[in-house]
């Protein structure tokens, strides 16, 4: 199905923008990401951003390169920033998959990734934005700063496409070592994802087995 070019209109120097003011951090000043809002005629300015990296109305976006986002899973910044932005109305983490896979290795095992990214969206409730690079950011920016001229929107799912027993297994799934098969012994077995969380190593090891150790040590960490 083609998509509308909502770029296809050129706009002359004098033509009214129809674009919210993007506010960027002043970190952010190294990015190609201003300059591509230049070219698209998006209106910015820098400021010091208490929290996130850009702010659209009340909007507040975190930006995580591939590679920064797993040095900041690893020293636990990244959990801290998602804590300071969900204090806005309204959150958004973007993730420039800008990786070369031929001279980049991923640092953390694909699991704790999915992990990540579903801990962040179901638990943290933050949407994930994954872009190209800083001028496909730049572009998703854009097109958010034009709606949010006139328009207030939200951002996350108005229709839950999974029944909370699928909910429920697809939050599992997001921890290392825990497959559907597993998750669906342990929802068996204890019936809530409350009673597993509160179960006991030794309760939990009869589905888990020497798992379980690192599975409740992960609870206790998230807690």
């Amino acid at each position: 199905m083609p998509f509308h070019d909502i770029f296809s209109k050129k706009e002359t120097p004098n033509q009214k923008n129809h674009s919210a003011k993007i506010i960027i951090d002043i970190h952010e000043k190294n990015s190609l990401i201003p300059s591509e809002l230049s070219l698209l005629n998006v209106p910015y300015e820098f400021q010091s951003l208490k929290i996130g990296d850009y702010l659209i109305n009340d909007i507040v976006i975190e930006r995580k390169s591939f590679q920064d986002l797993q040095s900041s899973i690893i020293s636990k910044r990244i959990f801290t920033q998602l804590e300071e932005i969900k204090q806005s109305p309204s959150q958004l983490l973007i993730i420039e998959n800008n990786q070369d896979e031929n001279s980049h290795k991923n640092i953390l095992h694909k699991n704790a990734l999915r992990g990540f990214f579903l801990s962040t969206s179901l638990i943290h409730k933050i949407p994930i934005l994954f872009t190209e690079n800083e001028k496909d950011t730049a572009l998703y920016l854009s097109i958010l700063a034009k709606k949010q001229q006139n328009e207030n929107i939200s951002l996350r799912p108005s229709k839950i496409a999974f029944s909370k027993e699928e909910q429920q297994q697809f939050i599992l799934e997001g921890f290392p070592n825990i497959g559907p098969v597993t998750a669906k012994k342990l929802l068996a077995h204890f019936k809530t994802l409350k009673n597993i969380f509160l179960a006991s190593k030794e309760e939990l090891e009869e589905i888990l087995g020497k798992k379980a150790e690192n599975f409740k040590k992960l609870l206790e960490y998230s807690c």
